[in-house]
Order: C-alpha cells, then sequence, then structure tokens
C-alpha cells in the first residue's frame, strides 16, 4: 500500500495493523513513543525479547523499559503497589518510568535481575493506541546499539538498526522536533523512592 497517499488518521489506523502482525508473530518493530524512537516487541514473550537485546547488542542483565497504556493496568504486571506510584504518576506533566520492586505475568529476561520492572504510561496516540489494540505490554527501548549515543530523530538511527528490525513504523520519521528519553524514578517497598535520572 502507498501509505503517502492517505490521510493522518488512516494512516495511523494503517500502522498500528502492521505492528499488531508482526508483534504477534514475536517480532520487533522501530517505532515512535512519546519520547525517542523506540524498539518494540510483546513483553511477554521471551523469544521476541531476546531479538531485542541482540539487536542492541546488550547484556540480559540489564533490563528494559516496558509501555502500558492505562495505569489501571499496572496491577496485572505489578506486584504490591505502594499507593505514593498513583500519586506519583498523577504528578507529573512529562514522560515518566517507574521502576517498580517486583514485576510479574512479563517475560522473565524483561525483568532485572531483583525482580524489579520499569513501566511507562505512554500518553503518546500512537503508542496508546497500539498497546490498547494488542492487549499486551510492548517493551521500549532507545533505538541504538548499546554502548552508542542515543538518536534524538529518526534520521540518526544506525544502519544497523533498522536493518536488522522487523518493521519500521513510517509515521514521524520527518519530525524535526527533538525528544529525550523519559525522567526516571525507582520505587521502593517502603514507599521510599530515587530519582535515577531527570
Amino acid at each position: 500500500m502507498e501509505t503517502s497517499s492517505i490521510g493522518p488518521d488512516r494512516l495511523m489506523e494503517w500502522e498500528i495493523n502492521k505492528c499488531l502482525d508482526f508483534l504477534k508473530e514475536g517480532k520487533t518493530i522501530l517505532y515512535p513513543t512519546d519520547t525517542v524512537w523506540g524498539l518494540g516487541c510483546d513483553a511477554t514473550s521471551f523469544k521476541a525479547v531476546e531479538k531485542i537485546y541482540s539487536l542492541k547488542r546488550r547484556m540480559e542483565h540489564k533490563s528494559l523499559i516496558i509501555l502500558l497504556d492505562d495505569s489501571a493496568k499496572l496491577v496485572h504486571y505489578v506486584q504490591d503497589i505502594h499507593p505514593i506510584a498513583w500519586d506519583l504518576l498523577q504528578g507529573v506533566g512529562t514522560p515518566l518510568t517507574i521502576i517498580y520492586p517486583s514485576g510479574q505475568n512479563l517475560a522473565a529476561n524483561v525483568i532485572a535481575d531483583d525482580g524489579s520492572i520499569a513501566i511507562r504510561i505512554t500518553k503518546d496516540e500512537f503508542c496508546r493506541k497500539l498497546i490498547q489494540a494488542f492487549g499486551k505490554p510492548i517493551v521500549s527501548t532507545s533505538a541504538n546499539i548499546t554502548g552508542t549515543s542515543t538518536p534524538l530523530f529518526f534520521k540518526n538511527i544506525s544502519p544497523e538498526i533498522k536493518e536488522n528490525v522487523d518493521y519500521i513504523v513510517s509515521l514521524y520519521q520527518n519530525k524535526l522536533q527533538a525528544m529525550k528519553p523519559s525522567r526516571i524514578i525507582r520505587l521502593f517497598n517502603n514507599g521510599e523512592f530515587e530519582v535515577i535520572r531527570q
């Protein structure tokens, strides 16, 4: 299909359906998020997550961020959520990733060695609609080889990433506004937290 000839709403719908085809088959996607361009896959599939680590040449003991479309779904993937988490989520207007002490119902290799899991509730329209349609969380890790700088624009993503990912979303590739990674907060069982990245 020639995507340049259709309107933005239909293009988004078409791209979501294409992504769903690949995600359901355990494949990887390169897609725009509420922060930087991300590498994604089904966060509940061990084999799909393995492909992301391979793409990034990243050690598997370093966990990955996952995206959800609605904070109400956190209870499915996080054990014993401290009430302060809801305050943190309500009080921030910019993208926020929270590292929760104990993840569950996810691929074992998306959870850190200490059992923690990093989750961001995305407000981006494309990501929200994709996750809602998929019905499961999606991995979101920056589209770069480990050890290299995070690309702030699509054009800066390395050829190695683009050539080896299974599908590249066509939306927003020419967007000129530089994005940045999310703020990261680590939440502890006692309700205390620390800022990992501003």
